[in-house]
């Protein structure tokens, strides 16, 4: 008889990363390891793990929901495809991821037994581990610094205190270029030539007187 199970994991990453890395043959090759053949349209067959798996999508609801039919390599031919419903909701974490497997073979456990977390799950968290780091880097390269650098003090040595440089002096008063005004004779030096004039102008009022003298004796005697 087949049976039905459900398994849960969180998935850091987006319910609409996880869509449409589970939808895209690259992305979810890169997810799995095993070579993909996706489609993300409705009816369009699938493939994974190298073809080991092989469906078709039957309902789709971006970021929501992926509906598709499976079958394994270990389906025998009387083994009608069984049905993977994957709901994805938001959490505090990433995403979470809940599969619903109806119509898996009684005997074949393997998948609900560790099989899909292994397969699946593990490096599904360990691919979007990776691009959210990738993508970390990248911001923090593209950033521009906005931190002033320090100085850098060399070891053992103390910072000298930088003395403020010396106010200029100011420049000293111009010395005059006026001449200095004549020095004005004392009282006493004034006094001492007015006394000496008068006697200066009587020497020279006598010579005169003198001459005349002369001359009257000159005169007489040559009269007798």
């Amino acid at each position: 008889m087949p049976y039905t199970y459900t398994l849960t994991s969180i998935i850091p990453a987006t319910p609409e990363e996880i869509y449409e890395a589970w939808l895209d043959s690259l992305s979810h090759a890169e997810m799995t390891g095993g070579e993909a053949s996706m489609s993300d349209e409705v009816g369009a067959e699938v493939s994974a793990w190298d073809g080991y798996i092989s469906g078709r999508n039957l309902e789709l609801v971006p970021g929501e929901r992926i509906v598709q039919s499976w079958r394994t390599g270990q389906f025998a031919d009387e083994h009608g495809d069984s049905i993977v419903t994957i709901t994805l909701e938001d959490a505090d974490d990433g995403t979470l991821l809940t599969l619903v497997h109806s119509n898996v073979p009684d005997d074949q456990r393997s998948y609900e037994e560790g099989g899909w977390e292994s397969n699946y799950f593990e490096p599904m968290r360990v691919y979007f581990t990776r691009l959210a780091q990738e993508a970390g880097e990248d911001e923090a390269k593209s950033a521009p610094s906005t931190i002033a650098a320090k100085p850098v003090r060399a070891a053992g040595k103390k910072l000298k205190a930088v003395k403020p440089a010396a106010t200029p002096k100011r420049a000293g008063r111009a010395k005059s270029t006026k001449k200095a005004a004549p020095v004005r004779p004392s009282s006493a030096k004034k006094k001492a030539k007015r006394a000496a004039a008068p006697k200066a102008k009587r020497k020279s009022a006598a010579r005169p007187a003198k001459k005349r003298k002369t001359k009257r004796r000159a005169a007489r005697k040559s009269a007798r």
